[in-house]
């Protein structure tokens, strides 16, 4: 049987790259939380605060939405 990889050193394959787009669904998520809080904290509308500031983060930055 072969032993799995650590987490570390998965993490060590990651490309720098990746920081961007890191930095990107950081902004989406913060947004996303703001939508929520604006709405009083209501459960079950998740998908529809990440899609709506998925869109007004990449209009504001000017790019298109990346798929995660």
């Amino acid at each position: 049987m072969k032993a799995k990889p650590h987490a570390q050193s998965l993490s060590s394959t990651i490309p720098q790259e990746t920081e961007p787009i890191n930095g990107l669904h950081e902004l989406i998520r913060t947004r996303a939380y703001e939508l929520y809080e604006q709405r009083g904290r209501q459960d079950g509308r998740d998908v529809e605060d990440w899609l709506q500031s998925e869109s007004e983060v990449t209009a504001k930055l000017g790019t298109t939405a990346i798929a995660a």
